[in-house]
């Protein structure tokens, strides 16, 4: 299987001088629209994990703490020189989303824009994400996923061992995975090509029941 994070770290690295001339106008609106379901406030801390680029720039409050990371050290060049065209002071890491260098509780968001897709085990990303985020913090999710009522079918996950290896996994379920996280969701729109690309915000479990 090639889904694994030596792969993805080399051909995100390869995808890097073309990537946004793909993925900027493609995805422009729905990282807006996801972003845009955030309760925002002065000062919060914030991380993007699997920041690629940093497409999500434009759409980030200038009064927080901003956070950036990628696995890839291409992305993560590409993205400070971004950070700095924008004015922006990001604080950028080449890092692993499923092994987070963050104490426990240290964000008040964590955003997750197309990489639950791509990650070889979004279940340990996703338990990450909720160990650095604080009890009453936000998680901002935006990518494609298959319906959660229903599994894929046979056709779809066929085409997944090609699309998996060069770009995406097309079979995954955002609600199963973000429960099963410890996540509690609290909206859930569609963004692009009708309901197969979601933006989803989720709180901690544990915070929505104290």
């Amino acid at each position: 299987m090639l889904n694994t994070t030596a792969w993805n770290r080399l051909r995100y690295d390869l995808y890097a001088p073309v990537y946004d001339a793909v993925a900027e106008r493609v995805f422009r609106r729905a990282r807006r629209e996801a972003l845009g379901q955030v309760h925002w406030r002065p000062g919060m801390r914030v991380l993007v994990v699997g920041a690629g680029t940093g497409l999500d720039l434009p759409w980030l409050p200038r009064n927080v703490e901003l956070h950036a990371s990628d696995l890839s050290p291409a992305m993560v060049r590409r993205l400070a020189h971004r950070a700095e065209a924008l004015g922006r002071d990001v604080d950028t890491a080449v890092m692993d989303a499923a092994d987070l260098d963050f104490p426990d509780g240290h964000f008040d968001v964590v955003v997750m824009h197309l990489i639950l897709a791509v990650m070889p085990d979004p279940a340990r990303g996703l338990a990450e994400a909720c160990r650095v985020l604080a009890d009453d913090g936000q998680l901002c999710v935006m990518d494609k996923f298959q319906a959660d009522d229903r599994p894929a079918g046979l056709g779809r996950r066929a085409l997944n061992l090609a699309t998996s290896a060069i770009a995406t996994d097309i079979t995954r379920q955002a609600r199963p995975l973000l429960e099963a996280a410890g996540f509690v969701i609290e909206a859930d729109r569609p963004v692009l090509m009708g309901s197969l690309f979601r933006a989803l915000v989720a709180r901690k479990a544990l915070a929505s029941s104290a």
